[in-house]
């Protein structure tokens, strides 16, 4: 046992020693890199002619050996080449392009003519180097920036860097110098060497061979464009042939945007190897820039909107309602997003910096806030009605002089649709603060009724009337029977006054209509059968005796057992209980073709 522990302690020291000593190696060269003042993060050498020429050709043989091997960090180092040159004069969405180009040209200019001895060009200490330098034997000058960002360095001048196409084509022909970095590993364009000399001359701006070439670009992008288009015309018969589909909707919505798409990706690398230059470049190159950056936005934008219909249909299969609510504004969100989004990214694409822009509009921004502020309101208001749900779409509400169906809430206001099917939109700022009766959340549906019965109905009737009352609610499936009251309540100017005080359990009002009109009419046809009469306001000029009409109390009443019989058969089971009416009267909302325009409404 001891031993096995030995041997795995041995093992792990023998595992550990090589990864110790790589460590420390590493820790070696990082504290050798410091003690010789080499630092990693520190800024490229520009302080004088000698340390520009000195950082700009060492930069550029890193180049030129990742070009030989591969390295990609080795090839990255012309990215500190271009930082020697001053390219403010040189159009800022070509700056990049042109940099490289320029050094690779300086670089074989220079190793072709000279070979650079450092110690010859003024270092700014010993002597004094002036506003501009210039090697030896070329005009290739090397000046002081006065203004901007590198104000006090020395670059590569303007015109160096403008020039340094002319300059290459001056000297391609010579071997390089045999203490030179060898170049920059430039090899010239397989087209160039294939073309006729008379296609070279210039015409307009250009060269007649690259309006040949121009035309021929836009020719073939638009056979891409056909090609594709056919290409998703046949993936559409394919995803018929499935069962889902949303791999429909993908290719619907990818259809008109993927043939522009691969039509202008064809033209952008046309562009490089038709080797525009100057303002021809700039014009092309700006132009496709935005070109493609609207189709791509376009692209995006039409799956946003297959998202946008898959995750309502998420939606639609949960039981809640706030994620219903959620996805038209995310959906609307999302597509603004997109558009703000996409047209950033072209801006920052065309080389202006956005964020120094954003930050430009400082004074202005303050402006558009104040102005916005109520835009501003009324988004914070939607969200906390989504978040606190005072309502959600369909129910009915009252806020206000409002009231109505609630149709959609949106970043600015709510749509409510009155029961006069007009439309309100009300500020979601107003709502987040008014106060709403959601008439929709309501479990029970109060029914009070007050019942005028004449003077003349004897105390029994009257007792069997509400017993006869009180039955038909509980023999109604559809009102509440743990609470409800049938009450002689008052002495009234016209009647006796009986009260009748329920709740109904239905889901929307035209329910609630048609169960209301059934307890009444329940009532009505009991009131007959009883022979309760329902008073109303009149003059009555009462006589006791009549030649036609015997006094009140010699005429024959109902024994108590046929009151009770009567009162018991309106209970449930009973022969005269009608809780669903007599079936006469058919509700208008089960009619065919009439729908319930404007869903709940009435009084709770």
């Amino acid at each position: 046992m001891k031993h096995t522990k030995w041997t795995g302690f041995l093992l792990a020291i023998i595992l550990i020693m090589p990864l110790t000593g790589a460590l420390l190696a590493q820790n070696q060269e990082a504290i050798e890199a410091l003690e010789t003042g080499e630092d990693p993060l520190a800024p490229i050498k520009t302080e004088s002619p000698r340390d520009t020429m000195r950082s700009f050709m060492q930069a550029m043989n890193d180049y030129r050996r990742g070009v030989d091997t591969g390295d990609r960090e080795l090839k990255g180092r012309i990215q500190d080449a271009i930082k020697c040159l001053n390219l403010e004069e040189t159009n800022v969405l070509l700056r990049e392009e042109k940099g490289r180009e320029a050094a690779i040209f300086l670089k074989e200019v220079i190793d072709r003519v000279i070979v650079i001895d450092y110690d010859r060009i003024p270092d700014g200490v010993a002597d004094d180097p002036g506003p501009v330098w210039r090697l030896r034997k070329t005009d290739i000058r090397i000046g002081l920036v006065n203004v901007g960002e590198r104000a006090g360095e020395y670059l590569f001048t303007p015109s160096t860097v403008h020039d340094a196409p002319k300059f290459y084509q001056r000297v391609k022909d010579l071997p390089y110098l045999a203490d030179s970095g060898q170049g920059a590993g430039y090899q010239p364009p397989w087209l160039e060497s294939q073309i006729p000399e008379w296609m070279k001359s210039q015409f307009f701006y250009l060269n007649i061979w690259q309006w040949i070439g121009l035309g021929l670009a836009i020719f073939i992008g638009l056979v891409l464009k056909v090609l594709v288009k056919w290409l998703v015309d046949l993936l559409k018969k394919l995803a018929r042939r499935s069962k889902s589909d949303w791999d429909d909707m993908i290719i619907k919505a990818v259809a008109s945007p993927i043939g522009y798409l691969a039509a202008s990706g064809f033209w952008y690398i046309a562009l490089f190897f038709l080797r525009f230059e100057g303002t021809a470049l700039s014009i092309f190159s700006v132009s496709l820039k935005i070109f493609l950056s609207i189709v791509v936005i376009w692209l995006v934008y039409r799956l946003t909107g297959v998202f946008s219909e898959y995750m309502r249909a998420m939606a639609d299969k949960t039981d809640s309602t706030l994620d219903d609510q959620l996805v038209p504004l995310f959906s609307r969100t999302l597509k603004i997003i997109v558009v703000i989004l996409g047209v950033l990214i072209t801006i920052q694409n065309l080389g202006v910096n956005v964020l120094s822009l954003l930050a430009g509009l400082g004074i202005g921004g303050l402006a558009f806030a104040l102005a916005a502020r109520d835009t501003v309101a009324n988004f914070f208001g939607s969200l906390m009605i989504l978040l606190d749900r005072p309502f959600q779409v369909g129910d009915w509400i009252k806020s206000g002089s409002a009231e109505g169906t609630v149709e959609e809430i949106g970043f600015r206001s709510t749509r409510i649709r009155t029961f006069y099917n007009s439309v309100i939109s009300v500020p979601n700022s107003e709502l987040m603060n008014a106060h709403i009766d959601n008439m929709g959340m309501r479990e029970f549906r109060r029914v009070v009724a007050n019942l005028s019965v004449t003077y003349d109905t004897a105390p029994d009737k009257m007792e069997a009337f509400l017993e006869g009352i009180k039955n038909i609610i509980k023999a109604n499936p559809n009102t509440r029977k743990d609470y409800f009251h049938v009450v002689f309540n008052d002495y009234g100017d016209s009647g006796l006054i009986v009260m009748l005080y329920f709740f109904l359990k239905v889901p929307d009002w035209s329910t609630e209509l048609v169960e209301r009109q059934n307890v009444f009419l329940e009532v009505y046809r009991l009131a007959r059968d009883l022979g309760v009469e329902f008073a109303f306001p009149t003059r009555t000029l009462h006589m006791e005796t009549f030649p036609e009409k015997k006094p009140a109390h010699e005429r024959k009443a109902p024994g108590e057992k046929e009151l009770r019989s009567i009162a018991e058969q309106y209970g449930k089971g009973g022969k005269s209980s009608r809780p669903g009416g007599q079936g006469i009267f058919l509700p208008p909302h089960k009619e065919s073709g009439v729908s319930r325009i404007g869903g709940d409404a009435g009084d709770g």
